[in-house]
């Protein structure tokens, strides 16, 4: 495992990148209503990217056709945009999207939901941002990677929710996926210790019901396996001496 140690420097551009990264997300926010396609909010995206003189980090990665990820209901991670998924009243949308600028990459997730939920859902909806906020605090210089995955796991499967395996964080700097892989679950204490210059994507993947999913034919979409709507959070975080640096908020 090699861990890139970002300079202040290297970690100042990549607040460039998480701050255009939340601009786009703002930019996309009000649209998220019943009634619009996920790839009407695909088009609002890619505008904005566009302005802000970024790059669409997902667009051509191993081939994924598009800027965002739009993942609904089920869907945990990587749905695809498509002009004929039209959200509806009480679902719930998960929103995935990256951007480079000079090279450095940031990446960001939000779950809405669509109108009025269930009371389930916008438990499951804020169970999963909290554990991205308590794991957060974790991301101390001296701590322990596995103190965040465990911060996540404890607070999710308290509240009875499944925390998915098969998807992780991940490092993040001059490209999308670095070392080290970032769980959302483990033992706390475990795994390398923090170091200041560490630049994470933490993003707890949710759902409300067990933690098993599978990928769909199309090669991209990840599904529950028992049907239950998922939610995902993601941010940016820099581990600095003073503290945790959230680069995407």
């Amino acid at each position: 495992m090699a861990i890139m140690i970002k300079t202040p420097e290297e970690i100042a551009k990549m607040r460039v990148s998480g701050r255009a990264l939340r601009q786009v997300h703002d930019a996309i926010a009000p649209h998220v209503v019943a009634g619009v396609s996920t790839m009407d909010l695909e088009e609002i995206a890619v505008k904005k990217i566009a302005e802000l003189d970024a790059k669409a980090a997902f667009k051509g990665y191993h081939g994924y056709p598009s800027a965002l990820c739009t993942s609904v209901n089920e869907e945990v991670v990587h749905g695809m945009p498509n002009a004929k998924r039209v959200l509806k009243e009480g679902d719930v949308l998960s929103i995935d999207c990256g951007v480079i600028i000079d090279g450095y990459y940031a990446d960001a997730a939000v779950t809405y939901p669509i109108g009025k939920v269930s009371d389930h859902a916008r438990k499951l909806l804020n169970v999963t941002l909290h554990s991205l906020e308590e794991a957060i605090k974790q991301c101390q210089v001296g701590g322990r990677l596995s103190d965040i995955s465990a911060t996540v796991q404890r607070i999710c499967e308290a509240e009875g929710f499944g925390v998915v395996r098969e998807f992780v964080g991940h490092g993040i700097g001059r490209s999308m996926h670095e070392d080290p892989q970032v769980p959302n679950f483990g033992e706390a204490g475990k795994g390398p210790r923090l170091k200041a210059g560490m630049v994470l994507a933490i993003e707890p993947m949710i759902n409300a019901g067990g933690a098993g999913v599978h990928v769909l034919k199309d090669g991209w979409t990840a599904v529950t396996n028992d049907g239950s709507y998922s939610a995902h959070f993601e941010h940016t975080v820099a581990i600095t001496k003073d503290g945790p640096q959230v680069l995407t908020r």
